[in-house]
């Protein structure tokens, strides 16, 4: 088990923000990815941020997007497309999508609308 999988979303969200925010993008944009990916509204994700759920248990109860399957790319190096646990695949979407929106793509390319 990837140590990544025992580690509490709300000690990784802070980052997430200051990436997205650094690069002008907003905490009002990454709640929307959030969603989009996990079907997590504001009061759900706040929930989990409280609780300091895991990432297992977190994407566990996460409703993930039908159209995730279409992120793909790298992030560390690695293909997302090409991961072979589920669980790990999902970490690695969210760290694309946020990647993506860092990076100034247009929402809609980002939520594959």
């Amino acid at each position: 088990m990837s140590r990544i999988f025992t580690i509490s979303v709300a000690s990784v969200y802070p980052h997430y923000v200051t990436k997205v925010e650094k690069k002008g993008r907003t905490v009002a944009e990454l709640h929307q990815v959030i969603e989009w990916l996990t079907g997590f509204d504001e009061a759900a994700l706040d929930a989990h941020l409280a609780a300091e759920t895991t990432f297992e248990d977190f994407f566990a109860s996460a409703e993930l997007n039908p159209n995730a399957s279409l992120i793909t790319g790298s992030v560390c190096g690695i293909k997302v497309q090409d991961i072979e646990d589920p669980l790990m695949q999902k970490v690695r979407y969210l760290d694309k999508l946020v990647d993506e929106l860092a990076k100034g793509k247009a929402m809609e390319k980002v939520l594959r609308g």
